[in-house]
């Protein structure tokens, strides 16, 4: 019998990617997505390998209705991985954002990992009625969840909150020999950046941040395309779920380099290379 794996936003990108390498490896997957046409066009795509599921994550009756129907497809066998992957992305300077705007943000990446993670857990082997190897959690990051740029402060915030969870999760759930593992993709190219130019900055254009603005988007419009495929993140997602002894956090870049200076230059200096690259220094 195929084990099982549970993949949160699965339509595009990440999620999409994860289903495919998952799959191909002979894993079973029910996939989470919030409108049926996904659901049946996945269907379609990956044929009996995978089961969708239809939840917005910060619905939790939605998703506790989707964790019976994954208890009953597996029978009392535990669910081998829950992949954390689904989240939005919220832009705009902080001192102007629609306050509704931030808490969605929260609500989406944060909150939505939380419901999921606890309506799951017990299938992983929390619940002691559930019989064989326990599984794993893997919450999909960012190497923004470790360095935070202008203009990204929500979905910043959201993500080193996602390090944060993980890390305290990961230590409550030796209990039950659960492990939590970290994802950290940079750039992939996937269909957000098709919608960098898409992007309404105009609230802010006759503010001090609109040209800033400007140059931010112009930079994702122009790199983001140049970013990993989904099915390398994918193919991270099933090292850290299969391999014998994972680290606790994988970061998968296409720039690998850019991501270590981020991480050892001092933040000052990252400031100032970071303000004069979008014009946010002082004349």
């Amino acid at each position: 019998m195929k084990r099982s794996i549970v993949v949160t936003g699965v339509s595009t990108g990440i999620g999409w990617g994860a289903v495919k390498v998952l799959t191909e490896k002979g894993f079973h997957v029910f996939g989470s997505v919030r409108k049926p046409a996904d659901a049946d066009r996945l269907k379609q795509e990956f044929g009996d390998g995978f089961t969708p599921l239809i939840f917005d994550v910060t619905d939790e009756a939605a998703v506790k209705q989707s964790v019976a129907t994954v208890r009953e497809a597996l029978k009392g066998e535990t669910l081998a991985g829950l992949v954390n992957n689904a989240g939005i992305a919220v832009a705009g300077p902080l001192l102007m954002l629609p306050i509704e705007d931030f808490r969605q943000q929260m609500d989406v990446n944060v909150t939505g990992l939380v419901i999921t993670s606890q309506a799951f857990a017990p299938l992983l082997a929390a619940d002691p009625g559930t019989t064989g190897t326990p599984g794993r959690i893997v919450n999909i990051s960012s190497v923004g969840g470790r360095n935070a740029m202008p203009f990204m402060a929500p979905y910043n915030a959201s993500k080193f909150a996602v390090e944060a969870i993980s890390e305290s999760l990961r230590r409550e759930l030796q209990l039950f020999g659960i492990d939590v593992v970290v994802v950290a993709p940079g750039a992939v190219a996937t269909p957000i950046w098709s919608k960098a130019e898409e992007v309404d900055v105009s609230p802010y254009a006759g503010s001090a941040y609109g040209p800033a603005l400007d140059r931010l988007r112009a930079f994702m419009m122009q790199n983001g395309p140049k970013g990993l495929p989904p099915e390398a993140i994918g193919r991270a997602i099933h090292k850290a779920l299969t391999t014998a002894r994972p680290k606790v956090r994988y970061t998968v870049t296409p720039d690998p380099v850019q991501v270590l200076m981020s991480e050892i230059l001092p933040r000052r200096t990252m400031d100032r290379i970071v303000g004069k690259r979008l014009g946010l220094l002082p004349e």
